[in-house]
């Protein structure tokens, strides 16, 4: 599948879930990846959107159709959105998978020794977008991964019904979150494992998009 005039729809960055109205949970994500991936999709002549969580870098190309979000409830809404639309969708965003219960509506005064925050999870994205995915349609995520990283990747991969998945591993150096490089290992639904060496955020996106190429 060559991406010229096809449709793609990208995720990136973090989410931020309110604990009250100055504090939440979020991650350490920058949203490097995704948009890299959306730029590099927008210069092989594909029609692109980003949803994008709460982080301040953006696309350089200016044909790229941003939507900004803060929590994972916003990106679950525009994803459904926008799904059924896109030929390409990859999920790069590093999505809260707890969200607080019962956020405050004022701020929490500092009281007791302890405080209990009650989580809930949120919507699996990719999952509950899975079971909607039809067969002209590639499906491609992410997975961070600190232990047993293939074992939990390839999990990941099934249950969540993806084409491929794209594994980092925070055991790498220069890979992961907060670096303009990463370090990532391939898979696809065949179980075809594909090693790549540590480069630029903008060569790995050359080489997922390449590799996405070849799946159709």
């Amino acid at each position: 599948m060559q991406l010229t005039s096809k449709k793609v729809l990208i995720t990136a960055g973090p989410t931020r879930e309110p604990i009250d109205p100055v504090r939440y949970i979020s991650n350490f994500s920058t949203g490097k990846m995704g948009i890299a991936l959306a730029d590099e999709c927008a210069s092989r002549g594909a029609e692109v959107i980003l949803v994008k969580g709460p982080t301040q870098i953006r696309p350089d190309s200016p044909k790229v159709k941003v939507i900004d979000v803060t929590s994972a409830a916003e990106m679950y809404e525009a994803c459904s959105q926008y799904f059924a639309e896109n030929d390409v969708i990859i999920f790069a965003a590093a999505v809260a998978d707890y969200t607080p219960k019962n956020p405050a509506n004022t701020k929490i005064k500092k009281k007791e020794d302890d405080f209990m925050l009650e989580l809930i999870k949120t919507k699996d994205i990719a999952a509950e977008l899975g079971k909607l995915k039809r067969k002209d349609q590639i499906y491609v995520g992410f997975a961070l991964e600190t232990d047993n990283e293939l074992e939990n990747a390839i999990s990941k991969l099934e249950r969540k019904n993806l084409d491929m998945i794209v594994l980092n591993s925070l055991q790498d150096p220069g890979a992961g979150f907060q670096h303009d490089t990463n370090k990532v290992t391939i898979v696809d639904k065949s179980r075809n494992v594909v090693k790549f060496d540590l480069k630029s955020k903008t060569e790995v996106a050359e080489d997922i998009l390449n590799y996405i190429e070849k799946l159709a």
